[in-house]
C-alpha cells in the first residue's frame, strides 16, 4: 500500500544458567536465529526460525552504539513495522533511522509482516502477532539484551499493526505510533480495502479474518478501534491526511489516504470517549506515502522517546 518515494547480574546468570538446564532436559519450542547478515557497524539482518509462522522470517536489527563494548546493558526497543506490499527492510530503506538513533541508547526492530504487511493471526494462514508481539522480543531479550521496555510504530497497515498490538496486550508496550494506520477495520469501505491488499498478494481475502459479515466476531476482534480500551495506560500518536480533499492532484495516494481518514477519526474519537489521551495530527491534503510519514515519525519522536525513556 506504500507509494514509494524516489530513489548481566549473578542472579540473572543464575537464571539463565537454570533455563538452559530446563531446556536442556525438556527441550523448547521457543524461537531461534538461525543467521544473522552485518549490513552495517550498528544494522544486522536476522533470519528467525517461527514455530508462529512455520516458516523463518528476518527482521532487521540496528543495535545500540557501543553495544558490544557494554555487554552488561540491556536496552529498549523501539519496533518499526512496514506497510502493505512492503518489507521489512522500508524503514531502512526510506528514512534515515540509522542515524537518527545514533547515540540514543536503544535496538530498533523492524520484523517481517508478510507481503499484505498485516500483522495478524490469519484465520487460514500463519500468525504474525505472535511472531511481532512474542517471539522476536523473546530473541532480542535473550540473545540481543533488550529490556522490557518497547515502542512500537508503523505505516499504513505496520500503523494498523502498532495500535493492533497494543490495544490486544495491554501493557506490553509504553508507546504506540500510527502514521496513516487502517484504525477502524469494521468501519464503511474499509473491509473492501483490507480484502484488496490480500488479493493483491493473490491470496484469498477470507484467509486473514474471514467474511467481515459472517465472521464478524473475528472482524471486531482484530478492530483496534472496538479494542480501543486495552489503550489505557500507553502513549498514544495517530496522524493521518485527508487526502483529495486540499490535496495536491497525485491521486492514487491521496484517494487512498482520504478512504483511510474516517476509519482514524472512528478510532480516536472512540478514545475520547474512553478518556484515553491521544495526540493526533489531523492534516489538509496529503498522501498516503512517505514523503508524510517521515514528518509524522519525527514529530512522534518526542512522545516515543519519554516512554521508551531515551534523549530526544
Amino acid at each position: 500500500m506504500p507509494h514509494h518515494s524516489p530513489g548481566a547480574s549473578r542472579r540473572a546468570v543464575t537464571k539463565a544458567a537454570a533455563a538452559a538446564g530446563l531446556t536442556a532436559l525438556f527441550g523448547t519450542g521457543a524461537v531461534t536465529a538461525r543467521a544473522a547478515t552485518r549490513l552495517g557497524p550498528r544494522t544486522l539482518d536476522v533470519s528467525v526460525s517461527s514455530a508462529a509462522l512455520g516458516r523463518s522470517a528476518p527482521v532487521r536489527l540496528i543495535l545500540p552504539s557501543g553495544f558490544d563494548a557494554r555487554p552488561a546493558r540491556t536496552y529498549p526497543v523501539l519496533y518499526l513495522l512496514h506497510g502493505a506490499h512492503d518489507d521489512y527492510t522500508s524503514w531502512t530503506r526510506e528514512t534515515d533511522i540509522e542515524a537518527f538513533t545514533e547515540g540514543r541508547d536503544l535496538i530498533v526492530a523492524m520484523p517481517d509482516a508478510g507481503p499484505t504487511g498485516i500483522p495478524s493471526a490469519w484465520r487460514a494462514g500463519p500468525d504474525y502477532e505472535t511472531f511481532q508481539v512474542e517471539e522476536v522480543p523473546a530473541l532480542l531479550a535473550r540473545s540481543y539484551r533488550a529490556s522490557g521496555v518497547r515502542a512500537v510504530a508503523g505505516v499504513s497497515t505496520g500503523g494498523y499493526g502498532a495500535m493492533a498490538h497494543a490495544a490486544r496486550h495491554p501493557g506490553t508496550f509504553t508507546a504506540a505510533a500510527s502514521y496513516s494506520g487502517i484504525l477502524d477495520t469494521t468501519a464503511p469501505g474499509v473491509p473492501p480495502i483490507v480484502d484488496a491488499i490480500v488479493a493483491r498478494e493473490k491470496l484469498l481475502p477470507l484467509s486473514l479474518w474471514g467474511s467481515p459479515v459472517l465472521h464478524l466476531p473475528t472482524w471486531r476482534a482484530h478492530n483496534p478501534r472496538v479494542r480501543a480500551a486495552g489503550l489505557r495506560g500507553t502513549g498514544l500518536y495517530v496522524s493521518s491526511g485527508s487526502g483529495v480533499a486540499g490535496g495536491s492532484g497525485d491521486w492514487l495516494p491521496e484517494t487512498l489516504e482520504s478512504a483511510l481518514w474516517p476509519s482514524a477519526h472512528h478510532f480516536t474519537d472512540t478514545l475520547a470517549l474512553l478518556g484515553i489521551p491521544v495526540t493526533t495530527h489531523y492534516y489538509a491534503g496529503g498522501g498516503h506515502s512517505w514523503a508524510y510519514w517521515k514528518r509524522e515519525f519525527t514529530a512522534s519522536w518526542p512522545m516515543l522517546a519519554r516512554a521508551l525513556g531515551v534523549p530526544e
